[in-house]
């Protein structure tokens, strides 16, 4: 379990965990268990970087334990 910048960049963007969740198609508590440094698949992982509006290419920034 590895720290990631989920939370940081969600709130930089003034989005709410739900409204994260209703983008990447996931639920809010998936949300809330990634935010808290829990693992993740890694198609999951790619639907939470698509919605945050970051690139693919960027994966290792916001999930550096990858």
């Amino acid at each position: 379990m590895g720290q990631n910048i989920v939370k940081q960049i969600r709130e930089e963007l003034l989005m709410s965990k739900a409204e994260l969740a209703r983008k990447a198609g996931v639920s809010p508590l998936t949300i809330d268990r990634i935010e808290k440094g829990k693992n993740c698949r890694m198609e999951t992982r790619r639907k939470i970087i698509l919605a945050l509006d970051y690139k693919l290419a960027d994966k290792d920034k916001i999930f550096p334990d990858s």
